[in-house]
């Protein structure tokens, strides 16, 4: 088990780290160097050689290999990213690169995503170095630029130049998965992820005929592009369950003692109440508009207009998900991905999976764990290119009323010491035995 040193080291590095600040803010905006190096130094005094890694300069990653008992085994991935998304200090009850340390509480940008984890990972690994604790697998340990953006510079650019770091890797582990959900009925659930939907950012150019604000013009760019927008935010996609989510369902109706009609999936999810919250967000694509850019003077017509929509598709969905764009948006506007990322499925019947789930229950043996699927993305798709299935696999134990998934690039981010303390004990747990 973690000794006393890795639980103090897991709060000080949540808190060192957070105070590098590596907001990441798009389009090549963010250095993370800083931070690779404090980790660096934290795996070198492991007695490991990390690699450090850049495809542009300031854009650092990390990787180290732990040499596991078991040659024949296969190895496994653990990863955690460095950058964060902006945060607006005036927003904030504590400055959000403070890093500071409040009545059991580390607060800071990446207390949750996902500095928190990569403290954890560092605590494990120098807290084994201490005990001459060697894991079952070899573990491939890695610290990664730009998840926040387009991973270009981060995981993209080690699975495509660098493949042979993660040798023998069948799995992988990473943020967003073993935290505690209340359902406000007293239950404690902990969702380990097992998929995720895939990234699907668009582009929409709609063009038309320039001319004065005064004129009849039947072709305007920006009312093209409207009537676009509103059909894709408006659009009502249909019901797709994939087999984690299904199996999310079934064990969420089973807990709550509810016959598992999946024939009507939106009364099950009714009769769940909070605990819906799991799955509602990944039975189903989904398109939201988030940017519009048209004109450059209120009394001209512009030739062409522009919005960005956030799309996500599921496992198996890309291809109704394309169809269904094309028909949307029309003969008058086009659309291209501004970025795409495949969907991700994992077995939820794994020994991994199995593995997971008992390090859980050991030190929460209260909780009901479950599989679920992000709705969203992490540097797990990049990785897949490699062959690695990946898992969301983070845990932290929280108090009843601190939502863990409205911190996820919220104001006030924080994380409660005793939280990183629970994750350390059950990441060691199952680091040891996966």
């Amino acid at each position: 088990m973690a000794d006393q040193q890795g639980l103090d080291e897991v709060v000080r590095f949540t808190s060192d780290l957070i105070r590098i600040d590596t907001t990441n803010r798009g389009g090549g905006d963010c250095r993370e160097r800083p931070a690779a190096e404090y980790a660096a130094e934290q795996l070198a005094g492991a007695g490991l050689e990390p690699l450090m890694l850049e495809r542009t300069e300031g854009r650092t990653n990390v990787v180290a290999r732990i040499e596991g008992s078991d040659p024949s085994a296969d190895a496994l991935l653990v990863h955690g990213h460095l950058d964060v998304v902006p945060a607006e200090a005036a927003d904030w009850s504590v400055h959000p690169f403070s890093g500071e340390i409040r009545d059991g509480v580390v607060w800071g940008r990446g207390a949750v995503d996902m500095k928190n984890m990569d403290a954890m990972i560092l605590a494990v690994v120098r807290s084994w170095a201490r005990q001459g604790v060697r894991p079952r697998r070899d573990l491939v340990i890695a610290f990664t630029a730009d998840e926040e953006a387009s991973a270009e510079d981060g995981s993209g650019f080690l699975a495509d130049e660098h493949p042979e770091l993660f040798e023998g890797c069948t799995e992988g582990i990473s943020e967003s998965g073993a935290f505690t959900f209340h359902d406000g009925a007293g239950r404690e659930i902990y969702p380990i992820a097992a998929g995720e939907r895939g990234t699907g950012w668009l582009k929409l150019t709609a063009r038309g005929r320039a001319g004065h604000g005064s004129k009849v013009n039947k072709e305007n760019a920006v009312t093209r592009l409207a009537a676009a927008v509103t059909r894709i935010g408006e659009h009502e996609w249909p019901l797709r369950l994939t087999p984690t989510v299904r199996a999310a369902l079934t064990e969420l109706a089973a807990l709550y003692g509810i016959e598992t009609d999946l024939t009507d999936v939106d009364a099950l999810l009714d009769k769940l109440g909070p605990a819906a919250k799991l799955v509602e967000a990944t039975v189903r694509n989904s398109t939201n508009p988030t940017m519009l850019d048209a004109g450059y003077k209120l009394n001209v017509i512009p030739g062409e207009a522009v919005a960005y929509v956030d799309g996500r598709y599921l496992p198996g969905g890309e291809d109704e998900f394309r169809t269904t764009l094309d028909l949307l948006t029309g003969p008058d506007v086009d659309w291209e991905f501004s970025h795409r990322e495949v969907a991700l499925q994992a077995p939820v019947d794994s020994p991994t999976y199995a593995t997971m789930r008992a390090a859980v229950e050991e030190f929460a043996p209260e909780g009901h764990v479950v599989p679920y699927c992000m709705s969203g993305g992490t540097d797990a798709k990049q990785f897949s290119r490699l062959g690695i299935t990946g898992y969301g696999f983070a845990p932290l134990k929280l108090p009843e009323g601190f939502d863990y998934q409205a911190l996820f690039h919220g104001v006030d981010e924080r994380v409660p010491v005793e939280a990183l303390h629970f994750g350390v004990r059950v990441l060691d747990r199952f680091l040891r035995t996966a």
